[in-house]
């Protein structure tokens, strides 16, 4: 039985003190601040990114380097036969593709999972590629597993503000400014391709509505049902504590019947949308084959 490594990067929003709690190697993923290079979790924490957000500094997300992806996969091959990397998706970055160019170099010792996730939907991957390593199966065959059930997973997210998304030129000034205006709340969504529109609120409590109804219809009608034993369930927000409480309440009670877990939104979704936003998420529950 090959004993298999699974590797990840910091958009799964696992930290590195995490990974080590969990036997999880994490890539810090780069970002470039006023044309210097941070690395998350590393030289760069959540509070100076926010921080440095505040400050309107320019920050733009980037791919970790060839050598500094396969240097962490060189040393969880010195004690491990095989490599899972679960890199974040492909229709968000460009990264999961170069890391299978450089994995041809490894005679399929490192297989590279393109499942289209971000976050905590992403977490969730990795926390099934451990339990699927642990069961037995190889580094190809978890690749297959994870990648079968790529789709099956939701975020929502409410934006506190526009900025940021004219910033990175996802929408005009000019719509910026007629949204600030009328203070427009947009949902976004991300089911798996890519970080896109998904409904326009007049108020913050109307988009809250919005989300709890778009993820109750993604489990009934995508996920097998509103069933504990189904879907994980994720109440989320990007550095915003006191309207998180409030919202994490609203979740548990749209959900009463599940253990809503709670987290943040990771530093790649947030340099995107900025700070203040509130989100709910989902993944479904992998069902375990036989060997």
């Amino acid at each position: 039985m090959a004993k298999v490594a699974v590797i990840t990067d910091s958009n799964s929003g696992i930290t590195q003190q995490m990974g080590k709690d969990m036997g999880v190697s994490v890539v810090p993923m780069p970002f470039m601040i006023e044309d210097e290079t941070y690395y998350e979790d590393v030289t760069m924490s959540r509070e100076e990114f926010f921080q440095r957000m505040e400050n309107k500094e320019k920050i733009v997300t980037s791919q970790p380097s060839p050598g500094e992806v396969m240097k962490i996969w060189d040393k969880a091959l010195e004690k491990h036969d095989q490599v899972v990397y679960i890199p974040m998706s492909s229709g968000l970055s460009g990264s999961c593709q170069s890391a299978r160019m450089f994995a041809e170099d490894y005679d399929g010792r490192v297989e590279v999972v393109n499942n289209q996730r971000i976050s905590v939907t992403m977490r969730a991957s990795v926390l099934d590629a451990l339990a699927l390593a642990e069961k037995g199966f190889d580094a190809a065959r978890i690749r297959e597993i994870l990648e079968s059930v790529r789709f099956e997973s939701s975020i929502y997210i409410m934006l506190d503000t526009l900025e940021h998304l004219k910033r990175g030129g996802r929408i005009t000034p000019a719509a910026a400014a007629i949204g600030t205006l009328l203070r427009l709340k947009p949902v976004l969504q991300i089911q798996g391709e890519k970080l896109d529109a998904f409904s326009k609120a007049r108020t913050i409590n109307q988009g809250k509505t919005t989300m709890l109804t778009a993820m109750k219809k993604d489990m009934t009608e995508r996920f097998g049902g509103i069933d504990t034993e189904t879907c994980h369930l994720y109440a989320v927000h990007a550095n915003c504590p006191d309207t998180f409480a409030p919202w994490s309440r609203e979740v548990r009670e749209a959900f009463p019947a599940f253990q809503v877990r709670e987290d943040v939104l990771s530093l790649s979704i947030c340099t995107h949308i900025g700070p203040g936003a509130l989100a709910i998420a989902c993944s479904r529950k992998l069902e375990i084959p036989d060997l």
